[in-house]
């Protein structure tokens, strides 16, 4: 009996100092790429607003992430240690680099409920999560391409500029501006289909460095003098506003005669203000507020066991110059 007692107690303990360390309520937590991008912090101001309408209901919305959105390796380390706190009970996941979040799912095998937001992992890995919730990843290079071959009907040469080689998100718009602009499916890169031709040293890769971004646009425009537009396949360059200015600067002239185009991803408040002065051309915008806001109440749906499809999409805001003032989604 005293034994029973003992062992009573302990756990008694135990859930107290849980309690005390977590908090009361059940933890719903999203893991992003990186603290240092300012897209994610648009899925944080959802999950806060989410918290504010939701503070009763015995769960929290927890934003967090690595420092930087170069340390893959952190943010695997931050999702295995989420996964073995006792109050986490749902998760959220925008990898990274998708193989190795896998991996780490594979080896876990959580027992809670995981979703991916706003990246994916590959197809072949699925199966790893209940639910993705985000952007049409493929679509929005879609879109890209369909927006610059309006502004280049007869085609040129052009330069995108990636983020991270194993993001499943990014490649999926690369995907998509490739097959749209060739006019075939599964080009790994354009030369000469549908008149585009990707220029020596392109793609680009920013491995989501917001600075590394700026300099290969500056590079790539000094190189190539005559090139005929450049993608921004994420909109990592211009969430700088000043040294994108100074970047675009160089080229400004070729910008406004539309002799060179760029097209960007992402309409955040300054790529907005970006495009309304003429430094960029068009801007097609994911919707990360909304992710971030929407994901909480999936992750329940998920924990009640509820049905929950297996791809849940966000929506796109395509946005030109002459549409600025009235693109962005209410």
């Amino acid at each position: 009996m005293r034994r029973l007692l003992t062992t009573s107690l302990a756990m008694a303990a135990l859930a107290w100092l849980s309690a005390t360390a977590y908090g009361a309520d059940k933890t719903l937590a999203i893991v992003v790429k990186g603290l240092d991008n300012p897209f994610f912090e648009q899925i944080n101001l959802g999950c806060q607003k989410w918290n504010a309408e939701n503070a009763s209901s015995g769960y929290k919305c927890l934003y967090t992430g690595p420092a930087s959105s170069a340390d893959e390796a952190g943010e695997v380390q931050i999702v295995e240690d989420l996964l073995n706190r006792p109050d986490v009970v749902a998760i959220a996941i925008s990898p990274s680099n998708a193989p190795l979040m896998a991996n780490l799912l594979k080896k876990a095998q959580p027992k809670i409920p995981v979703m991916t937001i706003d990246a994916d992992l590959s197809a072949a890995d699925a199966g790893l999560r209940k639910t993705y919730l985000g952007t049409d990843n493929y679509l929005m290079g879609v879109k890209f391409a369909e927006h610059l071959k309006k502004l280049k009907p007869e085609g040129g040469t052009v330069c995108l500029q990636l983020g991270n080689v194993a993001a499943d998100n990014i490649n999926q718009r690369a995907a998509g501006t490739r097959d749209t602009l060739s006019g075939k499916k599964g080009i790994e890169r354009l030369a000469g289909e549908g008149g585009w031709t990707e220029i020596d040293g392109c793609p680009v890769f920013t491995n989501d460095q917001i600075d590394l971004a700026n300099q290969q646009m500056a590079d790539t425009f000094t190189a190539h003098p005559d090139l005929t537009a450049f993608m921004l396949i994420g909109g990592w360059a211009q969430f700088a506003p000043q040294a994108y200015a100074g970047v675009t600067d160089q080229v400004m002239d070729k910008l406004k005669s539309k002799t060179l185009a760029i097209v960007a991803g992402d309409t955040l408040p300054p790529q907005m203000d970006a495009l309304k002065a003429g430094r960029s051309h068009v801007q097609v915008g994911q919707r990360p507020f909304e992710m971030g806001y929407r994901a909480p109440t999936v992750m329940i749906e998920l924990i009640e066991g509820k049905t929950v499809e297996p791809i849940i999409f966000t929506g796109l805001d395509e946005c030109t110059q002459e549409t600025a003032e009235t693109c962005i989604a209410k």
